[in-house]
C-alpha cells in the first residue's frame, strides 16, 4: 500500500481514537476527577468533529489509492464530490456516500453554531448545546467506525 494512502488511514484511526476519548471524557465523572476538569463540561462537539475527520482521512485514503488527489482550496468539497462520483457509478456502496454526507452536514452545522456564538456571545450556554450534541456524537462515532473500517478493509483487500 503507498504510504500516503497508509498515513491518511493512521490519521484517520487517530481521529477515532480521539473521538472515543472525548466521549468518555464527557460522559464519565471517574474520567474528568483524574483529569481534574469541571463535571458540567462536555466535548460532544469535538466527537462530532473527529468522527467527520475519521471519514473525511479515509476518503482521502479511497481516493489516493485510485491515484486521485484533491487539494485546498475547498478541499472537503472536492474528496466529497468526487468520492460522491464514484459511489454514483457504482463502484462503493451508496450507504458509505449517504454516511459522509451526515457527518460533513453535521460539521457545517456545528460551524455555523460556532460563527453564530461569535457574533451573538452570550445569547446561549456553551454547556446546555454541547450535551445537547450527545446523541449526535453516538450516532456519529457508530458511523465513523463503519466507513473507515469499510474503507480500510477494502483497501487493505487490495494488497
Amino acid at each position: 500500500m503507498d504510504i500516503r494512502v497508509r498515513g491518511y488511514l493512521d490519521r484517520a484511526e487517530n481521529e477515532l481514537v480521539l473521538a472515543k476519548a472525548n466521549f468518555e471524557l464527557s460522559t464519565k465523572q471517574e474520567v474528568k476527577s483524574v483529569l481534574n476538569i469541571p463535571l458540567t463540561k462536555t466535548f460532544f462537539n469535538n466527537v462530532i468533529s473527529e468522527n467527520y475527520y475519521a471519514i473525511f482521512y479515509s476518503a482521502k485514503a479511497f481516493l489516493l489509492s485510485m491515484n486521485i488527489k484533491t487539494e485546498p482550496p475547498e478541499e472537503h468539497k472536492k474528496t466529497y464530490d468526487r468520492f460522491k462520483k464514484i459511489v454514483e457509478s457504482k463502484k462503493l456502496d451508496k450507504q458509505l456516500a449517504e454516511i459522509y454526507e451526515e457527518e460533513s452536514n453535521k460539521a457545517e452545522t456545528l460551524l455555523k453554531i460556532f460563527f453564530d456564538e461569535k457574533r451573538n456571545r452570550g445569547r446561549f450556554t456553551y454547556n446546555l448545546n454541547a450535551n445537547a450534541n450527545m446523541p449526535f456524537a453516538e450516532q456519529s462515532i457508530k458511523n465513523a467506525k463503519f466507513f473507515a473500517s469499510t474503507i480500510k478493509h477494502l483497501l487493505e483487500g487490495e494488497e
